[in-house]
């Protein structure tokens, strides 16, 4: 098949075109290479047909889908940002862009597509009460998180909670401007499936990780900027107590999931027609952010990470995937373990951000 990756030049784009191209694909890449996620225009791999344009840009879009078999929509702005500023921004390229990408499909006939979701769209994650059961915190106060109780309580009794495994059938609750951009996302691909009965996979990324990531950049993720320290000679700089737990997935893991998902795209006992399915992509092995900051710095061989105590109001406190439903339908399972993946990317060059 003939694949278009848009945002293919990137960090997570990069190593789903290596993955397509062994699988025996042949790979269109539409990438802008945008300032934020390219200091310096990255290498392109022989062979790949690559087109520097803007996926906002409808004829350039309509160009790239000559002859597409299905599309890897990788292009976003991502991360929480640098304050609410960048919402223009954020809505821009994620949204209108995925918008001016989809109409194109429907023009073009091309009918497959795997969308880079996230996690964030779940908000905080699945938390246990031992009196009512599973329920759903609201949004931290902010005079909680300044006298450092940055756990959420529950609802309705004000008892500290349980955290657990979120899965895809959990209600949508974005709480920062990418979460919301992600989640329209999500919502723009599922009313083209309905109306062009196309087939679309979301594939809700959790925390991930791995060679090639941007440094230096407060739009990288959390590994970005703890490496990127590191790389400085500075002690990763932790918020609140460490103890945020998420799920770090790494970046190879991430690519062989969107071959899964293209081949659930095919029908058979995959996608079925006219709908979005979602699926969460991590490793099923929870850490805390502190645990993370602390093994690569082990790795790495740099200073000790320091606990700061400091917090970002968009945050959550914790997410951690069930990917059940991806092992099940699709038969994906990460293969990288949580130990071997930090010491690798703790050697492992990154990418100018």
């Amino acid at each position: 098949m003939l694949i278009l990756v848009t945002g293919g030049a990137g960090f997570i784009g990069s190593h789903l075109v290596t993955a397509l191209t062994g699988a025996g694909h042949a790979v269109r890449v539409l990438d802008a290479l945008l300032p934020a996620a390219h200091r310096t225009a990255p290498p392109i791999p022989e062979g790949i047909d690559h087109r520097h344009a803007d996926v906002r840009d409808a004829a350039a879009v309509a160009d790239a889908l000559r002859g597409v078999d299905a599309v890897c929509h990788q292009a976003a702005m991502v991360g929480l940002g640098k304050d609410f500023a960048d919402a223009p921004d954020y809505v821009g390229c994620n949204d209108l862009g995925t918008a001016v990408l989809l109409a194109g499909m429907a023009d073009a006939g091309v009918r497959r597509l795997v969308l880079a979701g996230s996690m964030v769209v779940y908000g905080e994650g699945r938390y246990e009460c031992s009196r009512h059961g599973v329920v759903r915190p609201g949004p931290r106060e902010v005079a909680h998180l300044e006298a450092g109780r940055f756990d959420a309580p529950c609802p309705h009794c004000g008892e500290p909670l349980a955290p657990g495994l979120v899965d895809e059938d959990a209600p949508a609750d974005p709480r920062n401007v990418y979460a919301a951009t992600k989640l329209a996302q999500e919502h723009l691909a599922a009313a083209w499936a309905r109306a062009t009965n196309g087939r679309a996979a979301a594939l809700r990324y959790h925390n991930v990780y791995g060679p090639g990531m941007p440094r230096d950049t407060p739009y990288a993720g959390v590994a970005s900027l703890f490496r990127s320290a590191l790389g400085r000679g500075e002690a990763p700089r932790v918020f609140e107590d460490g103890g945020q737990r998420r799920d770090f997935v790494h970046v190879r893991d991430v690519a062989d999931a969107n071959l899964a998902a293209l081949d659930g795209l095919d029908g058979l006992d995959g996608v079925a027609q006219g709908v979005l399915r979602a699926y969460n992509v991590g490793s099923g092995v929870p850490h805390t952010v502190g645990e993370m900051a602390a093994a690569l710095a082990a790795s790495y061989g740099g200073p000790a990470p320091v606990v700061t105590g400091e917090f970002r109001l968009g945050d959550v406190r914790h997410i951690t995937a069930s990917s059940r439903r991806l092992r099940d339908e699709l038969g994906w399972k990460a293969r990288v373990g949580f130990a071997e993946g930090m010491a690798e990317f703790a050697a492992a060059p990154l990418r100018a951000g």
